[in-house]
């Protein structure tokens, strides 16, 4: 059976930083992803995990800096990710996760807090790009 977004979807990120923001919640970061934005920071791996991870369960989340009503990741300075080159591949997929194409509801739904889902100027992206991208 073809998913409801067989003829693909419209999304352009915008830069606006709201996936960024929000209710608490994890960014999860793998070993490989550490030592990455440990290397982009200039900073031993061991201050990066102290400095700005925490522990949940057997994994390993970025810390938020709470901003008001909001929960911000650790990196998003304004409304960009001073990691961007580096974000761990949760970032990297977004919006493409299953809850939020799991139907056309999930996904207006989600575009209500990211203004690039169903952006005017945002291209089609095709079923195959959405499905490379899908995350776990």
């Amino acid at each position: 059976m073809k998913p409801w977004y067989q003829e693909g979807l419209r999304f352009k990120c915008t830069g606006c930083g709201q996936c960024c923001t929000g209710s608490p919640g994890y960014v999860w970061v793998s070993p490989d992803e550490a030592e990455a934005m440990a290397k982009r920071l200039n900073i031993p791996l061991e201050e990066f995990i102290a400095k700005y991870t925490r522990r949940i369960g057997n994994r390993v989340s970025l810390i938020e800096r709470k901003v008001g009503k909001n929960y911000d990741c650790v990196f998003l300075d304004g409304k960009r990710c001073t990691v961007y080159e580096d974000r761990p591949k949760q970032c990297r997929t977004y919006p493409w996760w299953k809850e939020n194409i799991s139907s056309s509801k999930d996904w207006k739904e989600e575009g209500v807090r990211c203004e690039g889902i169903n952006h005017p100027d945002a291209p089609l992206i095709s079923l195959d790009e959405i499905k490379k991208n899908l995350s776990d």
